[in-house]
């Protein structure tokens, strides 16, 4: 720890001799708003150290603006030793220089002199919330607040040393607070409108910020993350450096939120970076830019003018065959309820002896053929005449140059309402076509009924002994049909909502029908071990890869156990660790023990190459027959990050439940090529999630059931034929810091479908 002499020393400050740089102070007058978030930046700049002045408050960072400047004092004061009345003041000062760390101090001058390099991708930084810097309109002067009652001061003192410099002009790179946006480019609804366009088309709210570079010159840069791939966010951002420039951008942000917004069935637009980071839209394969929106406006109203042509050329054909759907049904109606007042009749007849003469003689053959034939010519005339009509509404167009969005919208929306007439006509002749077939088979079941009846109307004698039957047929009905309108909905794997039930249900088989040497062996395949393993299960193993695992794992365990340089095994094996010691897993408390990779290897001092290869050999084949007991209990997607452009089947693959977490995890770890492989994975798929039971052993029976070390799934696809369904990249933007130069990483999307 540094001396407070040192630190003056380091400072260049002389308490007895304070230079004039510090002592200068000019009124602020400044006038704190009545409506104000001191919590959000929307302005950062290079200021003049020698321009910003310096206040010092017996506050805290959190306190109120009002309160802090209320409060306040120049910092003179505070250097002040020798009057009474500063006397606390300069205490606070000294307490404050000897609680501050040179290093401290060191760490925010390298972050300015990155920050004088670069603006960083995401413009706020580390230090950020530490830099309480103000700016008084009224007198134009910057001016920071330095709140005695924290305990971080690294940036008080930065500045006090920097206006103590002999170097000219330098600048800090700072949020300035108490600003709202400029109108330079923008109104200022126009920056909260840019904001929620970008929610709709992002789901995540972005940070606007104005940023003024060295030479005071204004740009606007909108930071945010979006979706490109399923969960997978990236990040993006876009800076526009002038008016023209961030007038596109809006004007743009707003036609596609418009068209969006009002016509979602029919424009839905994506996002996606590019190779600098930034976002760009897309309608289907074409890219959204505001120099070609004009002419996409043009090409989708004309596009929209041919559909609507066709939508209204297919009304017509339907409504057509509605109409001969009504007409031909109308006739089934005529002649059913003429079979059934006949059937009806002599159900009414047969109940006496002159009812019974009189269906005799009204009912005969000809006069009942002669009767319906007249009916059925009078309905076929009715028919025809009325196919005459027509139902296409003509479209009347005047060919312009230029379409607006309004026009566009106002296309659509007709074509909307005449798309909605389609769909109904459509479900209308489907109702219909289903009347029909069963009007049909009651038409066949009275005439049935009908010619039994005639069949015994030879004669009255014997039309009278079939009357008199006590019991006589009863008319059927037409059979109701199941209704193929409705489309069958399956359940579709949603992670954020369906993993833990899957986790809980999948941990819950496994514990069942795994036995505890099958577990043990699959836990294996959660560790570097695996590769290895894969190669003995292909039989592609050589005794150097065999040799090169086993001094590896032993170096790990001496580094993790240290083993007794006379102990040929661990004793205590998977029971090593206390088993009454009580732990948590997502938040839930046990006693159980978590697997050892060492002990089911059964790696020692002594062990050897052949046998090491013997335990790998038989943790493969209790791998396999783990697998063969197990299978997925729903349809599922799951992934997999490689640098191999295909898929090995024949080994064991693990994949990822979760793709956001894939995806980190190999951008940590390579820099190479990315090929993300998505698998759909159908219902009774042989896999075996990595589950609570593969990590821990459960002697005492208090594991929790689920899901909640890993979101990885090892699936057997050996088997199973996967059938290439799309393939395309997408872009993510990696940061490493806030200095960092950012690295664009294209990823290789192929989804396969598995039969």
């Amino acid at each position: 720890m540094n001396t407070i002499e040192e630190k003056l020393k380091y400072l260049g400050i002389n308490l007895s001799r304070i230079p004039k740089s510090l002592k200068e102070f000019e009124p602020l007058e400044f006038r704190i708003p009545k409506f104000y978030d001191d919590k959000q930046h929307r302005q950062y700049r290079y200021v003049s150290v020698k321009d910003v002045q310096i206040l010092l408050s017996p506050t805290n960072r959190l306190d109120s603006l009002e309160e802090k400047y209320k409060k306040s004092s120049p910092l003179p004061d505070y250097l002040d030793s020798k009057s009474e009345e500063n006397l606390m003041k300069h205490t606070t000062f000294l307490k404050m220089l000897k609680e501050v760390e040179i290093d401290e101090i060191e760490k925010i001058e390298k972050e300015q002199e990155n920050l004088n390099k670069k603006i960083p991708f995401k413009v706020k930084y580390e230090s950020n919330y530490l830099w309480q810097i103000y700016y008084s309109e009224n007198t134009d002067k910057y001016f920071m607040i330095v709140t005695t009652e924290d305990t971080d001061y690294s940036t008080f003192f930065y500045l006090v040393k920097k206006k103590l410099s002999k170097k000219k002009n330098e600048k800090i790179f700072v949020p300035i607070r108490n600003v709202s946006y400029s109108s330079n480019y923008l109104k200022k609804s126009e920056f909260e409108d840019i904001i929620n366009y970008l929610w709709l088309f992002t789901k995540d709210w972005p940070f606007i910020y104005e940023v003024y570079n060295k030479e005071n010159e204004l740009s606007i840069h909108i930071v945010g993350q979006t979706n490109v791939f399923e969960d997978i966010k990236s990040l993006y951002k876009v800076e526009l450096d002038n008016k023209n420039k961030t007038n596109q951008f809006y004007k743009l942000l707003k036609a596609l939120f418009i068209l969006q917004t009002d016509l979602p069935h029919y424009f839905t637009f994506k996002t996606n970076i590019d190779n600098s980071g930034k976002i760009n839209f897309f309608f289907e394969n074409t890219k959204m830019e505001y120099t070609k929106l004009s002419k996409w406006i043009n090409e989708r109203y004309e596009a929209g003018i041919i559909e609507r042509k066709k939508i209204q050329e297919l009304i017509e054909i339907n409504i057509n065959k509605l109409e001969a759907l009504k007409e031909e049904v109308a006739l089934q109606e005529i002649e059913y309820l003429a079979k059934e007042k006949q059937i009806s009749t002599f159900l009414e007849c047969k109940k006496s002896f002159f009812g019974k003469v009189k269906y005799f003689f009204k009912y005969s053959k000809k006069n009942s053929k002669a009767k319906l034939t007249d009916t059925t010519d009078n309905e076929e005339h009715r028919h025809k005449v009325k196919l005459k009509k027509r139902y296409k509404e003509e479209i009347t167009e005047d060919k312009k140059e230029n379409y607006t969005i309004e026009e566009l919208i106002e296309l659509y929306k007709k074509y909307e309402k005449e798309e909605e007439k389609f769909k109904n006509t459509i479900m209308d002749i489907n109702a219909l076509k289903l009347k029909k077939k069963n009007m049909k088979r009651k038409i066949e079941n009275a005439k049935m009924y009908i010619d039994e009846i005639d069949k015994h109307k030879k004669s009255i004698f014997e039309f009278w002994k079939y009357s008199n039957k006590d019991e006589v047929s009863a008319l059927t009905e037409g059979e109701e049909e199941e209704n193929k309108l409705e489309k069958k909905i399956t359940k579709v794997f949603d992670y954020k909502e369906d993993f833990e039930n899957f986790g809980t249900m999948m941990d819950l088989v496994q514990r069942k029908k795994l036995s505890k040497d099958e577990k043990d062996s699959i836990y294996i395949t959660t560790t570097n071990v695996l590769e290895v393993l894969n190669k003995i299960k292909n039989n592609d193993v050589k005794p150097k890869e065999i040799q090169n695992s086993l001094r590896d794992l032993k170096k790990q365990q001496k580094e993790e156990k240290v083993l007794a340089e006379n102990e040929e095994f661990d004793i205590f094996g998977g029971f090593s660790n206390d088993n009454t010691k009580v732990s948590k897993l997502a938040s839930k408390k046990h006693r159980e023990v978590k697997k050892d990779m060492f002990f089911i290897l059964d790696i020692n001092k002594n062990t050897k190459s052949l046998g090491y290869k013997l335990n790998l050999e038989k943790i493969v084949e209790n791998v396999k027959n783990g697998l063969s007991k197990v299978v997925v209990s729903e349809d599922i997607p799951v992934y997999k990050a490689n640098l191999n452009p295909e898929l090995d089947k024949d080994s064991f693959n693990v994949f990822n439940i979760n793709p956001e977490n894939e995806i980190n995890e190999i951008l940590k770890n390579s820099d190479s090529t990315i090929y993300f492989y998505k698998i759909n994975l159908k219902r009774g798929m042989k896999a075996i999630s990595f589950t609570n039971c593969i990590f821990y052993d459960n002697e005492n029976k208090t594991l929790p059931v689920g899901q909640e070390i890993s979101t990885k799934i090892l699936v057997d696809i050996s088997n199973v034929e996967i059938n290439l369904k799309d393939e395309f990249l997408f872009n993510i933007v990696e940061i490493k810091d806030d200095f960092s130069e950012i690295k664009v990483r294209t990823i290789n999307i192929l989804e396969y479908e598995a039969e």
